[in-house]
């Protein structure tokens, strides 16, 4: 009788652990500025500039009330609008400063710096200080078809990606990349009417805004690399 190894078990059941994991995500891949999933769905994440409501006028507030009822009648298509809130990173701005400091030739103004630099740093730990996010995610579902009780029921319990569906959607890209590109410039220009500045993330912003969604914990430690180490597919629509 052949003994097992309980380490390699352990490791065995980790992997397979993270493989049925990830067979849930919705998410086949991530190019060409779109989100692809695995039912042929693409998805355009746009990230929405917030303006103060209450600060507004009367009549500004009449006019982007006007503005948001004039989209929503535009559009024949759902969308979803997503706030998300996440610790506010100030890695940058810390790092900015620490190179100042270092930088400084009056050694008072080099200690007080670091001194800054460590206060800040600190007061974020301690009043975790929230960032919110405003996204729009414009969907374009046209290819996908509408799936009975029974074939949704099967889909849930085998969530597995394969070959075949990887070839569909790679033949599909191409035609509904044209109809979601028309979809995300109808709705860019409803948010420019109302006054709400807009951009549409790209493959890399993508990747690190579900990398941090899905690592909440671990993409406070480990950031996401550089877009040129990650060999990004920089093909635009």
């Amino acid at each position: 009788m052949a003994l097992v190894n309980p380490k390699s078990t352990v490791r065995n059941r980790k992997k397979s652990a993270l493989t049925s994991t990830q067979r849930f995500l919705p998410i086949a891949e991530i190019r060409g500025d779109t989100v692809l999933l695995k039912n042929g769905g693409l998805r355009a994440v746009l990230q929405v500039e917030a303006l103060n409501f209450n600060l507004k006028s009367e009549t500004e507030q009449q006019g982007i009330i006007s503005g948001y009822e004039g989209l929503v009648n535009t559009i024949s298509f759902p969308i979803q609008i997503l706030v998300r809130s996440a610790k506010m990173n100030i890695d940058p701005y810390l790092e900015q400063l620490r190179k100042l400091a270092e930088n400084q030739k009056n050694e008072l103004l080099k200690t007080e710096t670091f001194a800054y630099a460590d206060f800040v740093e600190r007061l974020i730990d301690v009043a975790d200080i929230m960032q919110k996010r405003f996204f729009v995610i414009v969907p374009y579902d046209q290819s996908v078809r509408h799936k009975g009780m029974l074939e949704q029921f099967f889909g849930w319990i085998s969530p597995d990606d394969s070959t075949a569906k990887a070839a569909q959607r790679a033949r599909d890209f191409a035609a509904g990349a044209r109809g979601l590109k028309d979809r995300v410039s109808l709705v860019q220009a409803g948010l420019e009417n109302i006054g709400l500045i807009n951009k549409r993330l790209t493959t890399h912003e993508l990747i690190e805004l579900y990398y941090k969604i899905y690592n909440p914990k671990t993409s406070q430690e480990q950031k996401l690399p550089e877009e040129e180490k990650l060999k990004i597919d920089r093909t635009t629509l």
